[in-house]
């Protein structure tokens, strides 16, 4: 008697598990970021490459190029980093109020660790640059060693795989958040300059407009984005740099869904009974009552995401993909002449590129194990202190917010900003470097790190594992 066959089809998918759903929205983010920090890579060595050809003269013109809208005649440049910065900025305080609500800046004892190493990663750097310079014109750049690039640390610390622990990863994107949270606060107190107090004013009143929206939880984003332009337009003429009109703007913006989490399981659940309560397998297409069902759960998907989510979500590839790496492209391109030269040895490059490694190392690593000497973080489970080494290494590449800061402390000086740039260069690379080969080193007997990682995106048939 022959051995009875079995169908393929017998073969159930495997649902995705509750911790593998709950994981995954990080896991997403943390890919996008890595790999956006290798897009930025490119767009990087692309500039340098174009600023040192012999096209170099058509790089300078194009960013020179006047661009006009409406009443605003600017160089492509300022567009660039005045407008679409705006909007990366709005993003970052998007993160930042994500993260303070229900990430890892939601509790203190989530928070302090790596609120910790983002003080000691402020702080150290900018004290050891301002001291090194102190009665130097370019002493007035202390805020430039301050920031990390999130995209560019975490795009080397996906280099080293699976062996990272993903709360490393959790630590690292959170800490660059609040990092970025410090440096929003430098460039509105410090780099802001010829106040029109009128103009800031009136961008006050369009900022308490956008509060009062969310207050009476009107969900229009289209009111919020021309609320927006115009507290943007007020803070370019203001004196303040229109960019913290967009982190402004981003607290405004509801984070409130719809409906209760309870209530989208039991849509869900309603909505997948009706859909599979038929022979499905031999279907040709949908019935009346499955397409229901199916705008059914879509209507439930949209009422479970709040305004905040769907905006994070819809610009997050765009900031990534497009905006930082044109940022890039127009802004790092130091040319690599005698000049360059020159500039390797200037004291501003080398105390900003001190500043950025050392006092990000030291910084980083002293608050956190201060923070775990007096009891105020836990240490996190399967993590070494010398793993907290590397990452504040990683801290020391700068890269997007150090040079965005520098086009504000030297706006009227290019030399200092071709020197400023050279060090943040030369820091960043110096400090991936490094920090890569001490965590390949230190993690090399370390267990493969436990994540979940969906084969796919929760199927219709994974809805049994949200009850």
């Amino acid at each position: 008697m022959s051995p009875k066959k079995t169908s393929k089809k017998s073969t159930p998918k495997r649902s995705a598990s509750l911790p593998e759903l709950l994981v995954y929205p990080f896991q997403d983010f943390f890919k996008q970021e890595s790999s956006g920090g290798i897009v930025l890579m490119i767009a990087t060595l692309f500039a340098l490459l174009w600023a040192n050809s012999p096209w170099s003269d058509t790089y300078v013109e194009l960013w020179e190029t006047p661009i006009t809208f409406g009443n605003l005649s600017k160089p492509l440049i300022i567009w660039i980093n005045d407008g679409l910065m705006a909007i990366f900025f709005f993003v970052v305080g998007l993160e930042i109020k994500r993260e303070i609500q229900t990430g890892e800046l939601s509790s203190w004892r989530t928070a302090s660790l790596p609120v910790m190493a983002a003080l000691g990663g402020m702080i150290f750097p900018a004290l050891i640059f301002f001291f090194v310079n102190k009665g130097q014109p370019w002493a007035h750049g202390w805020g430039i060693p301050m920031a990390t690039d999130i995209a560019f640390s975490l795009g080397v610390l996906s280099l080293l795989g699976k062996r990272v622990p993903l709360i490393l990863k959790v630590f690292l994107a959170a800490f660059a958040i609040a990092d970025d949270l410090g440096a929003v606060l430098v460039i509105a107190v410090f780099y802001s300059h010829d106040l029109h107090l009128n103009m800031l004013a009136l961008g006050g009143v369009f900022f308490l407009v956008a509060v009062v929206f969310n207050f009476f939880s009107v969900r229009s984003l289209p009111l919020y984005i021309i609320v927006g332009a115009a507290m943007w337009y007020c803070f370019l003429k203001s004196g303040v740099h229109p960019t913290v009109a967009g982190v402004l703007l981003a607290f405004t913006i509801p984070s409130n869904p719809k409906i209760r989490m309870g209530q989208f399981v039991e849509d869900v659940k309603c909505g997948l009974k009706e859909f599979v309560g038929r022979d499905i397998d031999t279907q040709a297409s949908m019935t009346p009552v499955q397409l229901a069902s199916v705008e059914f759960i879509h209507e439930a998907t949209k009422k479970i995401q709040s305004p905040s989510q769907r905006v994070e979500n819809g610009l997050h590839s765009w900031v990534t993909w497009f905006i930082m790496p044109i940022f890039a492209v127009a802004n790092a391109g130091v040319v690599l002449g005698s000049g360059f030269s020159a500039a390797i040895v200037h004291p501003l490059t080398l105390s900003l590129g001190a500043s950025l490694i050392f006092g990000k190392l030291f910084g980083i690593t002293l608050f956190i194990w201060i923070s775990l000497k007096v009891g105020l973080s836990p240490m996190p489970k399967g993590v070494k202190f010398i793993h907290f080494v590397g990452l504040s290494l990683l801290g020391g590449i700068g890269f997007t917010m150090s040079l965005f800061i520098t086009n504000l402390a030297f706006e009227n000086n290019t030399g200092f900003q071709m020197e400023a740039k050279t060090g943040i260069l030369i820091a960043s690379i110096l400090a991936g470097i490094i920090g890569y080969v001490l965590l390949n080193q230190t993690l090399k007997e370390a267990p493969a790190a436990e994540e979940a990682t969906p084969s796919s995106k929760p199927e219709p048939e994974s809805a049994q594992a949200l009850g």
